[in-house]
């Protein structure tokens, strides 16, 4: 079998003057190319990850945005030619990336901010740059009292102020997982929750894709959602009255993560990049305003906004099984769409 490497692949083009549809990303020594997701990410990284990292090492990087199912398509697609050396990816993507073969193993010993990342948060092809905490938000002026747990979402006066989002979003889907174990469903039959969400969307105050809800809150149409602290605090910093609280079953947590793209180009610059977004002062200018991420290097003092007091709550706090969820997403995405959003 005939391999072409990203360098033949590059001249070819060159000669047919096709170099320019091809994709941007450096290969210089000293600079890398990363995915990032569109939005906050990317203003974050570009404002405080690569300033730090340029600062530090002297390396420049280059952005591509992209979601992170969309990284994942982009690489399978690129068979063996990646387009990018690093992912930016939650649990879901992830594994379904693990499983693929897609991730450099990653070498502890070359980051130096490495000590500084609580166990468990470097794997041996991942290394978790932000924690996400996810639970109720409501708003605070609209409620006498607040919900205590996931079942009060479907009752009054707490339905009929609900926004519903699916399974879209890593956020969604173990939110409804969480649903479904109260009313005696698992991890891999949420048959239960889907009952009580028929019932509930005629009551509810709005059923919308995920980006929707922060400015339906913010708006006023609805009054509670399920959502992680990052959107919190965010609203928070805008005037609006919101407040988080924990279920009484515990607050969701899970991980954003680098990896090192399979036979990445610049896989010493990728190293550098994971250290610098890693390092605590990057850590610590990310959990401010506007960005509010939960820092994951034990040096960072957190803020008062981001609703939770110690990284050891992260370890108390509800995880998932992402190779038991990926298998049955899909058809889940596909029911609520069909059968909540209509």
């Amino acid at each position: 079998m005939t391999q072409i490497n990203r360098r033949d692949l590059l001249a070819g083009a060159g000669a047919l003057g096709l170099a320019s549809l091809l994709p941007m990303r450096a290969s210089a020594a000293g600079s890398l190319t990363a995915a990032i997701y569109p939005g906050t990410w990317e203003e974050a990284y570009r404002g405080v990850v690569a300033p730090a990292l340029k600062k530090s090492a002297g390396i420049d990087v280059a952005f591509d945005s992209l979601f992170a199912v969309d990284q994942v398509a982009k690489v399978r697609a690129a068979r063996g030619v990646p387009p990018f050396d690093c992912f930016v990816l939650d649990p879901g993507p992830a594994a379904a990336a693990m499983a693929a073969g897609l991730f450099e193993p990653i070498d502890a010993s070359k980051l130096a901010n490495g000590p500084k990342v609580p166990a468990g948060l470097i794997t041996s092809h991942g290394v978790t740059c932000n924690a996400q905490v996810v639970g109720i938000a409501y708003n605070p002026k609209k409620f006498a009292t607040p919900p205590k747990g996931w079942a009060d979402l479907f009752k009054s006066p707490y339905v009929e102020r609900l926004g519903l989002t699916g399974f879209q979003t890593t956020f969604g889907t173990v939110s409804i997982i969480e649903m479904a174990k109260v009313f005696g469903g698992s991890a891999t039959n949420v048959e239960p929750v889907f009952a009580e969400l028929k019932k509930a969307v005629s009551k509810a105050a709005a059923v919308a894709a995920p980006a929707a809800m922060p400015g339906l809150f913010q708006q006023g149409q609805i009054d509670i959602m399920y959502t992680n602290t990052n959107t919190v605090a965010t609203l928070k910093g805008r005037g609006v009255d919101i407040e988080f609280i924990k279920p009484e079953t515990g607050a969701i947590t899970f991980q954003t993560t680098l990896h090192i793209v399979k036979g990445a180009d610049n896989v010493a610059s990728a190293y550098k990049y994971i250290d610098a977004a890693i390092s605590s002062e990057v850590q610590a200018e990310l959990q401010k305003q506007p960005y509010n991420m939960v820092p994951i290097n034990k040096d960072v003092k957190l803020v008062e906004t981001l609703d939770i007091k110690s990284l050891d709550e992260l370890a108390t706090m509800v995880t998932h099984d992402w190779t038991v969820i990926n298998p049955q997403r899909a058809a889940w995405i596909e029911r609520f769409n069909k059968e909540i959003t209509k």
